[in-house]
């Protein structure tokens, strides 16, 4: 069982000069929201006004006028005076006070400082309106999902007297306590069973929105709202409690193992991002060496490009003007065949006419040389003479040598 009890709701019946402490502080333990004030105005004052009135008829039928009618203004002086002290009423800063007159509410009461002069008007009740009302209520035995009984459910709320008319008109402060006992005890047992009771811890400090609204739907027609409202604590049965303390120590156990793996995990996280941060700067370092042989080849290749494009152009030209001198040597070469073969062509026609003129001198040199024939006549009709015969016989041998010596000594003057 829990060391706590429900709060108390109750109304009281006090004078005016202890309604400010009844309100703040309550009474014996219990909340009063609701202080029934006593009337304190009386008809003392009613007294006073008939001892006037005899002290007026005694100076209006004795000879002494004077003394009875002083003491009759004193006296009605006396009565006003009580009167409009005894019609007073301070309503506190944050209570509204209830009026009723011939025992029917009429009306409500700021707070400050009124008048009530007709003995029938009447504050019924000083209600706070101002003040969050705490109100705690230790629920026993409330059944889990799994239908175990919880030791005990604390319930935290805080409310507030919105309508003090509806609140004093329907239900009061007593029975309001009664009320509210019976709705939080609903809303909590209503809540335990929606909770499995390994998750009965969890109800601590969890949202309880939804039972604040239900609760302000149930009691709004009272003229009151719940402003807020909380578990601040669960109890388990005993037997649970020893299951829950095994699994928490077991459970902190696991947690300090999954710190210290944590821990060991983020030093082996922390050493494998050092080690990639060092492979990032040896890869940046042979990245810049990688990228500086590149360019440096770069260069070599495009220095040998340039050589070798160099030694082409070169080679180029050197054909060009090879190629160039043996053209032009050949055309030089082609002029003088051309010049040569003009030459020959013209030397020809020389040769052609001076071997025609050498063979005409021949020609004239052979006829010149030539045997002149000899012509022998006889006789017609006679045969040849030995005398003919004779002379043949001698200039044949001559001619024939003449010609023999004519050839060579043409041979030798063509020569």
């Amino acid at each position: 069982m829990s060391g706590r009890e429900f709060s108390k709701i109750k109304e009281s019946l006090a004078s005016w000069s202890e309604i400010r402490q009844l309100l703040r502080g309550g009474e014996q333990g219990q909340l009063v929201p609701v202080v029934i004030p006593k009337d304190r105005r009386g008809l003392s004052w009613m007294t006073l006004v008939f001892a006037a009135l005899y002290f007026a008829g005694m100076a209006v039928v004795t000879d002494l006028r004077t003394l009875p009618a002083l003491l009759a203004v004193f006296l009605l002086a006396l009565a006003a005076i009580l009167m409009w002290r005894k019609a007073i009423i301070e309503i506190e800063e944050g209570t509204t006070g209830v009026r009723s007159r011939w025992g029917a509410i009429t009306g409500t009461l700021p707070p400050g400082r009124h008048y009530l002069w007709l003995p029938w008007d009447r504050v019924d009740a000083v209600v706070d309106t101002s003040t969050e009302i705490p109100y705690s209520a230790p629920i026993v035995a409330c059944p889990t999902a799994e239908n175990v009984p919880l030791k005990s459910i604390e319930f935290f709320l805080k409310f507030r007297i919105e309508d003090p008319v509806a609140f004093v008109r329907t239900i009061g402060a007593g029975n309001f306590d009664l009320v509210l006992a019976s709705a939080v005890q609903d809303a909590i047992r209503q809540r335990s069973r929606r909770v499995h009771t390994e998750r009965a811890y969890d109800l601590r400090g969890s949202d309880v929105g939804d039972m604040q609204d239900a609760l302000n739907r149930q009691l709004g027609r009272y003229g009151v709202r719940v402003t807020g409202a909380n578990i601040p604590d669960v109890q388990l049965p005993d037997q649970y409690q020893q299951h829950l303390a095994t699994r928490e120590k077991v459970a902190k156990e696991l947690s300090a193992y999954e710190r210290e793996w944590e821990l060991t995990r983020k030093r082996r996280i922390d050493t494998l991002l050092m080690e990639i941060e060092r492979s990032k700067k040896t890869r940046d370092a042979r990245v810049v060496e990688v990228k500086a042989a590149y360019n440096k080849a770069r260069k070599d290749v495009a220095r040998m490009l340039e050589e070798q494009e160099t030694e082409a152009q070169r080679v180029r030209w050197e054909i060009e003007a090879r190629g160039r001198a043996e053209l032009t040597s050949a055309e030089n070469e082609a002029k003088a065949l051309r010049r040569l073969a003009e030459s020959y062509r013209d030397n020809r026609a020389v040769l052609q006419y001076e071997l025609a003129r050498r063979r005409l001198d021949v020609g004239a040199r052979l006829a010149e040389n030539a045997p002149q024939p000899l012509v022998v006549r006889t006789q017609q009709g006679s045969g040849d003479s030995a005398l003919s015969t004779l002379l043949l016989a001698q200039l044949l041998p001559r001619i024939s040598a003449g010609q023999v010596s004519a050839p060579h000594n043409g041979d030798a003057s063509h020569a």
